[in-house]
């Protein structure tokens, strides 16, 4: 029983110390050096606006990750259907993905001709 309970003790430690050594790598590859990098966050928009930043967030949801998680959704409907169980939740799923896909691209494209204040 202590050797399993040392096991993965020694299981965590390891796991943890690659963690930290990945995050540890990418970070640094975040890192600009001595120059900092100032009034620069999407095409079209100051670093200073918060419309950046908003607009960086809803490119990532809306063409990343709502349609990497449709598509996961997809293919689970798939394998249920192939296994003869109920796959209806797995359609609506990537449906509703697609769907938050959708409105953020509205609201990206909202953002990007909201940006030139009123004239």
């Amino acid at each position: 029983m202590t050797q399993n309970s040392r096991r993965q003790k020694v299981m965590v430690a390891v796991v943890l110390s690659l963690f930290v050594l990945v995050m540890q790598v990418g970070l640094m590859a975040q890192n600009l050096g001595t120059a900092p990098q100032v009034n620069v966050a999407v095409q079209g928009q100051q670093g200073t606006q918060p419309e950046g930043t908003f607009l960086n967030l809803i490119n990532w949801i809306g063409n990343v990750i709502a349609p990497v998680g449709a598509g996961g959704a997809a293919l689970m409907a798939i394998g249920s259907f192939a296994m003869g169980r109920g796959f209806g939740k797995w359609v609506f799923t990537a449906i509703g993905l697609l769907m938050v896909s959708g409105v953020t691209r509205l609201l990206e494209f909202w953002i990007a001709q909201g940006t030139g204040g009123v004239t």
